[in-house]
């Protein structure tokens, strides 16, 4: 079809000509809105972009003579993080004499790996790196399982907060209105009637 034709045709229907195919011979093109046809675009990235998993790597630091309250706290924030299908990285630090036990280190990560064996595997094995000792912790669940699992839960949560404000109590509150309004209301024809009263009086005293 001629360009010309094709603009024209654009006009008539109060589209947007847009090339599709530039190195095609002919080049192709398409009659549009363009400005819609940009919208949903925008509109479909937004929305891989919100669904798309990013891989994160969360570090804990900890030492070979923890502890115990301080080993609960550190243990927690591990399987929250695991919860979140995000990876740990486990560091144990040593200091001083504590280079010479690497033993101690080494038994602190077996019982933590232990410890979030449900929610967690080992993915890399303890290994010494210089004062330090290392090892990865990789969750059980994908990250975009337990993403999907966090908004079905902030759902439900959203759910039962417009329950409790929807709930018995709201819907006694008119019921009560209605049963002040009825008991108030017959008091209107006693006023009636004495204004009706009145002057009955007026004519008995003239």
């Amino acid at each position: 079809m001629p360009l010309a034709k094709a603009l024209e045709l654009a006009q008539e229907y109060d589209l947007d000509l847009v090339e599709v195919a530039a190195t095609a011979r002919p080049p192709v093109c398409k009659l549009m809105d363009y400005g819609k046809f940009k919208y949903e675009s925008a509109m479909k990235a937004r929305e891989a972009r919100k669904n798309q998993a990013h891989t994160v790597i969360k570090e804990m630091k900890l030492r070979p003579k923890i502890d115990p309250h301080d080993y609960d706290t550190k243990k927690g924030h591990v399987v929250r993080f695991l919860k979140q299908g995000d990876k740990v990285k486990i560091t144990i630090m040593f200091r001083g004499r504590e280079q010479s036990r690497p033993e101690l280190g080494f038994r602190l990560l077996q019982r933590l790996a232990n410890d979030v064996q449900d929610l967690g595997f080992v993915e890399s094995s303890a290994k010494q790196d210089g004062r330090n000792m290392i090892m990865v912790l990789g969750p059980h669940k994908k990250k975009t399982e337990a993403m999907a699992e966090a908004r079905a839960a902030a759902d439900a949560r959203k759910a039962e907060r417009q329950g409790r404000t929807t709930g018995p109590d709201a819907a006694e509150e008119p019921a009560a209105e209605q049963a002040v309004e009825a008991t108030e209301a017959p008091e209107a024809p006693a006023a009636e009637a004495a204004e009706v009263e009145q002057p009955a009086e007026a004519s008995q005293d003239a």
